[in-house]
């Protein structure tokens, strides 16, 4: 018999240092960020010594007011059109705009470099503090949470879909240009047909966004259950906070379901 052929082992792989040393740069900087004299002097004496205003928070949540509810339908019904509204409005203005900020279907780099950097603007800006300065000039309303909340979508919706758009292939709109199409016929009958499913999965995710981004900016004086969030925070009325709590728990569970079986139809 012939000796059998020695073993011979792969070399072990190179940088398996690599994954030690990002977590030891992430401890590094957690410890810098933490550190009083660098960082945000983050110390845990406070939460000890406070441990039970915290604790009596936590109870009283946990004791829904449900005779409260009557009073939270309008407001909550405010919210929900307001989420609605704001979803198909910067739905709408999102899809044109999707299409203008990606190469593939606007060459022109000019008019694409104007149309990211407006809209890296607009998204860099806060929706509350959209709402606070849309509060003082129209009134205080669902209108200003509305157009906040509009503003927030097209910033979104906008980059995804442009994004999802630059990843596709550009074999098909090569072809239709290569046909004679313009660009305009390129994009509606070959782009658009291949951005739809991203732009209606970004869109039902700026819906359920919206739902909470809405009582946030009620806050403000934007309209919605904000400013019932804020009259009860106001009077320490945890109990009927907790309640208002589930229901926005309740709908954002229900839209996402909805939204879940509407993306595995486009799948």
């Amino acid at each position: 018999m012939s000796a059998l052929a020695p073993l011979v082992l792969p070399p072990k792989p190179r940088g398996r240092w690599k994954p030690w040393l990002s977590l030891a740069v992430v401890l590094l900087i957690t410890a810098v960020t933490l550190s009083p004299q660098w960082g945000i002097a983050f110390s845990f004496d406070a939460i000890v010594r406070n441990w039970q205003n915290g604790a009596d928070k936590v109870l009283a949540l946990l004791r829904p007011d449900w005779t409260f509810f009557p009073r939270t339908i309008p407001p909550l019904m405010e919210t929900l059109q307001m989420a609605v509204i704001a979803t198909f409005v910067g739905a709408v203005v999102s899809l044109p705009l999707s299409l203008w900020a990606a190469r593939l279907t606007n060459p022109n780099r000019y008019t694409r470099g104007v149309v990211k950097t407006v809209l890296n603007a607009v998204r860099s800006i806060p929706d509350l503090l959209y709402a606070s300065v849309l509060v003082a000039m129209v009134g205080v309303g669902a209108l200003p949470g509305i157009i906040s909340l509009v503003l927030f979508n097209v910033g979104i919706i906008v980059k995804m879909v442009s994004e999802s758009i630059e990843v596709n292939d550009a074999g098909p709109l090569e072809a239709g240009r290569a046909a004679g199409g313009s660009q305009l016929q390129i994009n509606r009958a070959i782009a658009l047909t291949d951005a739809w499913p991203a732009f209606v999965n970004q869109t039902l995710y700026v819906l359920e966004l919206n739902v909470r981004a809405s009582t946030v900016l009620g806050l403000v004086g934007a309209g919605g259950l904000g400013l019932l969030i804020d009259a009860v925070r106001t009077f320490y009325r945890y109990d009927q906070l907790s309640l208002i709590i589930l229901e926005i728990l309740v709908v954002v569970v229900v839209i996402d379901s909805v939204s879940a079986a509407i993306r595995r139809r486009l799948v």
